[in-house]
C-alpha cells in the first residue's frame, strides 16, 4: 500500500445524519429548520436572471457581506462567507493552525473537528467535559497552537454566556480563538460582539439552522481585519468563488427579512421547551438546550432501543455509538406537529415498558 493511500485510510471521516429519501419519513436527525426559508428568499430565487449564471459570481460575495455587516453592525473587512460553515471552519483551519502546538478542544464536541485535524496533519488535544457536559475554561489555560470551541456545544445542546468567552480568550492571546456559533440564533448569546476587543477571535456561523438555507450551503465568519484578510488568502488559493449567485442572492434577502426570522426562530425554541417539558414528564433526562435540538436519555430504555423503535415507526433521531454519548439520543425540533407524533410514540414505548 502506498503511503499517500495510508494516510487516507487512517482518517475517520464525518458522518452526517441519515437522509431518507421517503417524504414520509418524520426527519429530526440532522438539526435541519422544518419551515420554509423567507418568502423574501424564495421571491430572490424566482428573480434571478437566468441568463446572468453564464457569468461568475462575485468572487468574495461583496452583496452577502455588505448585508451581514450592515446586520450586525461591524465593518465589510470584518465579515467573511463561504460555501456552508464547514467550509469556512475548514478554511481556519488551514490558515490559522500550523503551528507544532497542539490545538484544543472538548472530547464531546462537533465530530468534524478531528477530521480537519487528521487531514492537515494538525496536533490536537480533547479536554473532557464535566459528568454533566460543561467545558472547564480552566482546561484550555495551557500552552496551545489554537483553540475551537462550539457554543452552543454539539451534540449536547449545552450554551455559555459571555464571562466564559472572555475567560478563555483571557487566557489565550497568543493563539486563534474560534468560537463555532452554529447555534447561536437559539441562544441568549453570541461572541460577534467581543471581535472588536479581540482580534484573535473568529466567530463562524451558518444560515441552515435558523435561516432554513441548508440546501443553499452558506456560512460566514466575524473577526478581526487581519483574520478575515488571512481567511480570504488561504480561500483565494483553493477555491476563489466561494458562494454560487444563486446563493448570494438568497442569503442576502433572508438576511433583509428580519421579522420572518424572528418568527421562525421564536417558533423553533418554543415548541423546544414545550417537547423538553414532555419528555421530562415521560422520565427522560433533557440537558437544558440553547440550540434547535434536544439531548436526552431515559433511565429505562436504551437511547439505541429507541432510536430503532422510532426509526421503524418513520421517525429519524440521531444516535451517536460513541463514549459517553452512547445512552443519548439528540432530536431535531420540528413542528408541533411532527413532535406530537413523536411524543406519542415514546408515550407509548416507556408505558409499555412500565
Amino acid at each position: 500500500m502506498s503511503l499517500w493511500e495510508k494516510n487516507l485510510l487512517d482518517i475517520e471521516p464525518y458522518v452526517a445524519g441519515e437522509q431518507p429519501g421517503n417524504d414520509k419519513i418524520i426527519k429530526l436527525n440532522a438539526n435541519e429548520n422544518p419551515y420554509p426559508p423567507s418568502p423574501m428568499a424564495e421571491k430572490a430565487l424566482r428573480e434571478l436572471s437566468f441568463t446572468e449564471l453564464k457569468k461568475y459570481p462575485d468572487a468574495n460575495g461583496a452583496p452577502i457581506i455588505r448585508a451581514l455587516a450592515k446586520r450586525n453592525e461591524l465593518d465589510e473587512k470584518n465579515v467573511f462567507v463561504g460555501n456552508g460553515s464547514d467550509d469556512v471552519l475548514a478554511l481556519a483551519f488551514r490558515a490559522f493552525f500550523n503551528s507544532k502546538k497542539p490545538i484544543l478542544y472538548p472530547d464531546i464536541t462537533y465530530s468534524f473537528y478531528p477530521v480537519w485535524c487528521d487531514l492537515l496533519k494538525i496536533p490536537y488535544k480533547l479536554c473532557a467535559v464535566d459528568d454533566d457536559f460543561r467545558i472547564d475554561p480552566k482546561d484550555y489555560y495551557e500552552e496551545n497552537g489554537g483553540v475551537v470551541i462550539a457554543n452552543p456545544n454539539a451534540p449536547t445542546s449545552i450554551a455559555e454566556g459571555r464571562d466564559f468567552i472572555v475567560d478563555i480568550l483571557e487566557h489565550n492571546k497568543d493563539c486563534v480563538v474560534i468560537v463555532d456559533e452554529a447555534y447561536a440564533d437559539f441562544a441568549p448569546y453570541s461572541a460577534v460582539e467581543l471581535i472588536k476587543q479581540y482580534d484573535n477571535l473568529l466567530v463562524t456561523q451558518t444560515f441552515s439552522k435558523s435561516r432554513s438555507l441548508a440546501g443553499m450551503r452558506v456560512g460566514m465568519a466575524f473577526g478581526s481585519e487581519k483574520l478575515i484578510s488571512c481567511l480570504r488568502a488561504v480561500k483565494d488559493s483553493y477555491n476563489s468563488y466561494p458562494l454560487d449567485s444563486a446563493a448570494q442572492a438568497a442569503a442576502c434577502a433572508s438576511v433583509e427579512d428580519e421579522v420572518y426570522f424572528r418568527h421562525t426562530v421564536l417558533k423553533v425554541m418554543q415548541t423546544r421547551d414545550e417537547t423538553a417539558a414532555k419528555l421530562r414528564g415521560m422520565g427522560f433526562s433533557v440537558l437544558d438546550s440553547a440550540t434547535n435540538f434536544l439531548f436526552a436519555t431515559h433511565p429505562d430504555r436504551t437511547a439505541e432501543e429507541i432510536f430503532e423503535y422510532l426509526k421503524e415507526n418513520g421517525v429519524y433521531v440521531r444516535y451517536f455509538k460513541k463514549p459517553r454519548i452512547d445512552n443519548y439520543l439528540r432530536i431535531t425540533v420540528g413542528t408541533d406537529e411532527q413532535m406530537n407524533t413523536m411524543c406519542e410514540l415514546l408515550t407509548k414505548l416507556i408505558t409499555a415498558s412500565s
